[in-house]
């Protein structure tokens, strides 16, 4: 069930960006499962990559053509193309040269995007089938279809969207993202898309995206897995009559790293909060940190344990299990005796054990709460970092042990 999470919010369009959607059948018969993303000419194009060495045949194509002169963005979900060898790489370039061929551009300017199944050749002919309905349907109002399409065990389509006003001109930036499970992006998510209609040179942006991604994206994990397809694009169509962002800095380029920051965060707590199987969204903040990878490190120590993920799904305070996991963090020459952990509000242990004031009924009345925070105080310096996770059920476990049937 998703956690917080309802219907889609207006996601206004993007002038210059358009979204196609289409069935190919891939996994089942009609559903919409390959999306055609066109980019006005002239577009800036950032993007950044899963960090998996059996990263998939789709991100090794979009990687090596994402700085040059892009058009085109397609994805198919229902199978990842990911463990294919040379035959995925062929096939992957060949969907590319496909739906280049239709709209008549180069192949080099189509990016490709798999989300699915790991290990399955890519039917490339039902893909094929699909992209001429695809471009047919091309309009900047499908953002809210496009994020359907390229859903995979998600609940529900995620997305988000924001404008400002500069010079008396709006500027728009919406995104759409997917993901459920196997997720703890090292870049970026399962699936991610965001475009704005502002003008922005092809290093500003890539330096823009990587940012937002290291405080959004790379801050969320529901199972500890690294995806083999992560991926997320964010694309500038330069539509705004504005002038070029070439530099990180002046009142443009603050407003729309605001709004670029707020899409991602927005979009990548939509994947934590429909978590597959996921009846808790967990906020684990970490302070008081020498620097900010140890404020990591004791961060990921407790959203990935699987003893303190389950007491969350049961609503069981067993805070021994979240002192267990800071003390493995494996920081350096830790003081246990500094350190603070409360949940929510309640301080369960104070200065490395059970704080005085503490009660079993306290902290069962936060663990019983839909959206909790984890907070921990370390007292070794000025850092802070902010992950968020769920919790672990059975649902979770049936989802994985299914997924392929």
């Amino acid at each position: 069930m998703a956690v917080g999470l309802g219907p889609l919010s207006t996601l206004h369009p993007v002038p210059g960006f358009e979204l196609g959607i289409a069935s190919a059948g891939i996994k089942r018969p009609g559903r919409k499962d390959v999306v055609v993303m066109r980019c006005a000419e002239g577009s800036s194009v950032a993007g950044v990559f899963t960090l998996n060495a059996f990263c998939a045949a789709p991100v090794i194509l979009a990687k090596k053509r994402v700085s040059g002169s892009v058009r085109y963005l397609l994805t198919n979900t229902g199978n990842a193309n990911a463990g294919t060898g040379e035959p995925g790489l062929h096939n992957a370039m060949r969907t590319c040269a496909s739906l280049a061929g239709l709209a008549g551009v180069d192949e080099s300017e189509v990016l490709p995007f798999s989300t699915g199944v790991i290990g399955e050749p890519l039917p490339v002919e039902k893909i094929e089938g699909a992209l001429q309905a695809a471009l047919d349907d091309l309009s900047v109002d499908n953002w809210a279809e496009a994020a359907t399409g390229i859903m995979t065990t998600d609940t529900l389509p995620k997305g988000a969207s924001r404008q400002f006003v500069h010079d008396g001109v709006t500027v728009t930036v919406t995104g759409i993202s997917k993901g459920a499970g196997m997720i703890k992006p090292n870049m970026a998510t399962m699936l991610g898309y965001i475009a704005t209609d502002a003008k922005v040179a092809q290093g500003v942006l890539q330096d823009l995206l990587r940012d937002a991604a290291n405080k959004s994206f790379n801050r969320i994990t529901i199972d500890g897995d690294t995806s083999t397809n992560d991926c997320c694009m964010l694309v500038a169509t330069g539509q705004a009559a504005l002038p070029e962002i070439t530099q990180a800095s002046g009142a443009l380029f603050a407003a729309l790293k605001q709004a670029v920051f707020e899409v991602c965060m927005e979009v990548a707590q939509a994947i934590v909060r429909d978590g597959e199987g996921a009846t808790k969204f967990v906020t684990v903040q970490v302070n008081g940190g020498a620097t900010h990878q140890e404020c990591l490190d004791v961060g990921y120590a407790v959203a990935h344990s699987p003893l303190i993920k389950t007491a969350l799904f049961a609503s069981d305070p067993n805070w021994g299990r979240i002192l267990a996991a800071v003390g493995r963090a494996g920081v350096a020459q830790l003081d246990v005796s500094k350190i603070d952990v409360f949940l929510g509000d309640v301080c369960i242990a104070s200065k490395g054990c059970r704080a005085s004031s503490y009660t079993e009924e306290q902290g069962a009345a936060v663990m019983a709460e839909a959206e909790i925070t984890i907070r921990i105080e370390l007292g070794r310096g000025t850092c802070s970092e902010t992950i968020w996770t769920t919790d672990l059920s059975h649902e979770y476990v049936k989802i994985n042990a299914e997924y392929r049937t």
